[in-house]
């Protein structure tokens, strides 16, 4: 089996699936907003998730043999593939707040600096790319196509979720040795930490940007709002 090489054919294929996904789903969105073909679509979107996150963890647990430090489904990309399907079926605030927040920053740095071996068409391949996608889809989707715009409720609230993560997650690395969430060192593959510094310094740099990344991604749309 082919070993993925990022930035290569497959990689390039992928980013451009991506774009393409992104402007369909905006647009279908739109055109069904407010209708009861928008609750199916979204509802068939939320299982289409679920069809490639379940199996997912099934084929990392078997190819593991459980391996501690790899097969729990703890990453931020874990969660939000389990909290996006979530958000298409209830559109609960709460639920659509934490998808646009991880989906479109910390799953895309999933998407640009991949952290994969398997090549097409390998079936972990495929079932990483297509969990990753769907969860910035599920984003894109929620905002700009069905309109359910993020605000400083969503903001704290997403902010008070990945930090409780944070320190759970810290805390299971330190008995366990594993490294979840990349919290006690960096990954192995080249990523954004490697221009961050070395730990702690990369963990509380990524504290900082993400809160201010966060903050603007939620501005405009409150601004939008209160025309202020």
């Amino acid at each position: 089996m082919d070993e993925f090489t990022p930035y290569g054919t497959s990689h390039r294929l992928i980013a451009l699936l991506l774009v393409v996904g992104v402007v369909a789903l905006v647009a279908l969105g739109r055109t069904r907003r407010d209708t009861v073909a928008a609750d199916r679509d979204a509802r068939a979107f939320a299982l289409l998730t679920l069809a490639f996150v379940l199996p997912l963890q099934v084929v990392a647990l078997t190819r593991s043999g459980f391996d501690v430090d790899r097969t729990l489904p703890l990453q931020l990309c874990d969660l939000a593939a389990f909290v996006a399907p979530f958000a298409l079926w209830t559109r609960r605030a709460w639920a659509v707040g934490l998808t646009y927040y991880w989906g479109l920053t910390l799953t895309t740095q999933a998407v640009i600096t991949p952290d994969l071996s398997a090549d097409f068409p390998d079936p972990v391949f495929v079932l990483f790319w297509g969990m990753h996608l769907l969860i910035v889809w599920a984003a894109v989707y929620l905002t700009w196509g069905l309109g359910l715009a993020p605000d400083w409720h969503g903001y704290r609230a997403t902010v008070a979720v990945t930090v409780g993560w944070a320190m759970s997650v810290s805390v299971f690395n330190l008995a366990t040795g594993s490294n979840y969430g990349y919290l006690n060192r960096k990954p192995a593959a080249a990523s954004i930490l490697d221009y961050l510094g070395d730990w702690p310094v990369y963990v509380l740099a990524e504290i900082v940007i993400v809160l201010t990344v966060w903050a603007l991604m939620t501005w405009p749309w409150v601004r939008s709002r209160t025309g202020n």
